[in-house]
């Protein structure tokens, strides 16, 4: 029964890192990331993480895994290491591009001209 549990999760572990991460931190390296979408992005991981582990039993009383645990079996980067990892590796490519790209130019966008004064008109 053990070895039958722990290549359940393995194959648990497996679809979340290869389908639901990546539509979850899809379009990511665009991403301006904030301690609150931190916070947000971690807890949903580990929520995640304790339905593909699931309790334990110790003493013959089953408890949730405390998030050092799971954190411990995880044993990957969190999705957090992984959004920033991919904002830089965006970066390094946008700096690489060529100076007619439009991505490029909005990068190094250099604003022309004045605002005008006062309130801005209502749309």
């Amino acid at each position: 029964m053990l070895k039958r549990k722990s290549i359940s999760q393995s194959i648990k572990i497996r679809l979340y890192k290869t389908i639901i991460r990546p539509a979850v931190t899809y379009g990511a390296q665009t991403w301006t990331v904030t301690n609150k979408t931190e916070k947000m992005l971690m807890t949903w991981e580990r929520k995640m993480l304790m339905k593909i582990y699931g309790p334990t039993k110790e003493n013959g009383q089953w408890r949730i895994k405390t998030n050092l645990e799971l954190i411990t079996k995880y044993e990957s980067q969190d999705i957090v290491t992984v959004i920033k990892i991919r904002s830089l590796e965006w970066l390094g490519h946008v700096i690489r591009m060529n100076e007619t790209r439009c991505v490029k130019k909005i990068f190094e966008g250099k604003l022309e001209g004045r605002r005008v004064r006062g309130r801005p008109r209502l749309r």
